[in-house]
C-alpha cells in the first residue's frame, strides 16, 4: 500500500493575461477579468491593473493574495516619498522601486508577473516588464500571464521592436497611433481567449495620455 502524504504550497496560480503598449504619448495597459484556481473560476469581474501614480499604472498577473501584498507595499512607499519630496514618483522611479520591492523577497518572491505602463519625464510612453524577483526591462510591449505565450508572437509580428543591440539605440516605443494600439490588444485578447481557459469574461484596458487617464471595456468569452 502505497503512503499518501498531504501537501501544502504557500501559493497557487490564479492566472490572467495582462498586455501593456508603450506608443510616442501614450501608453495602453489591459487585462482581462477574470480570476481562476485549478478548473474553478472564483470571480469573472476581477481588476488586475492597479493605479500607482497619475502617470504609472501595474498590471499583475500570478498569485493575487501575493499581487495584493506587493501593490499596498508600493502605495506604502510611494506615500512616504510623497511626504519627503512633496510630488509623485515618475514611471521610471516607480520601476526601480518596483525591482527593488520584488529583489528584496527573492527568497520567498512574491509570486506575480507584472508589466508596468505609463508616461516617462520626457512625456513619452513607457513599458518595464518583469520576472518574479525583480529583473525588468524597458521595452516597446510585454505581456505577462498564462495568455502570454499566445499573444506576444502576435505582438512581436505587428510591432517587431528594434534590437537593444543595435547602435545607433532606437525608441522602443511603437509606431502605432492610439486607436490602432487599442484595437490591437483587443485582438491580441479575443484570440488568447480561444485558446487559454484561465483569460476571459470581460477586458479592461487603460489609456494613459497627456489628457489623463480612460477606461474601455470589452467582453470576452465566458466559457
Amino acid at each position: 500500500m502505497t503512503k499518501q502524504q498531504a501537501t501544502w504550497s504557500p501559493y497557487d496560480f490564479n492566472g490572467g493575461t495582462c498586455v501593456a503598449i508603450a506608443g510616442a504619448d501614450y501608453c495602453v495597459i489591459a487585462a482581462d477579468t477574470r480570476m481562476s484556481t485549478g478548473y474553478s473560476i472564483l470571480t469573472r469581474d476581477y481588476s488586475k491593473i492597479c493605479k500607482l501614480t497619475e502617470k504609472g499604472l501595474l498590471a499583475s498577473s500570478g498569485f493575487q493574495a501575493d499581487i495584493r501584498a506587493l501593490q499596498k507595499q508600493l502605495a506604502a512607499r510611494h506615500l512616504i516619498y510623497q511626504h519627503q519630496h512633496n510630488k509623485q514618483m515618475s514611471c521610471p522611479g516607480m520601476a526601480q522601486l518596483l525591482s527593488n520591492t520584488l529583489y528584496y523577497k527573492r527568497f520567498f518572491p512574491y509570486y506575480a508577473f507584472n508589466v508596468l505602463g505609463g508616461l516617462d519625464n520626457d512625456g513619452m510612453g513607457c513599458v518595464f516588464t518583469y520576472d518574479a524577483v525583480g529583473s525588468y526591462e524597458r521595452v516597446g510591449y510585454s505581456s505577462q500571464g498564462s495568455g502570454a505565450k499566445l499573444i506576444m508572437p502576435f505582438l512581436d509580428n505587428q510591432l517587431k521592436s528594434p534590437s537593444p543591440l543595435l547602435l545607433p539605440a532606437k525608441d522602443a516605443v511603437t509606431p502605432l497611433s492610439e486607436i490602432e494600439a487599442v484595437d490591437l490588444v483587443k485582438t491580441a485578447f479575443a484570440s488568447a481567449t480561444e485558446r487559454d481557459i484561465y483569460t476571459g469574461d470581460k477586458l479592461e484596458v487603460v489609456i494613459l495620455n497627456k489628457e489623463g487617464i480612460r477606461r474601455e471595456y470589452m467582453e470576452l468569452r465566458k466559457d
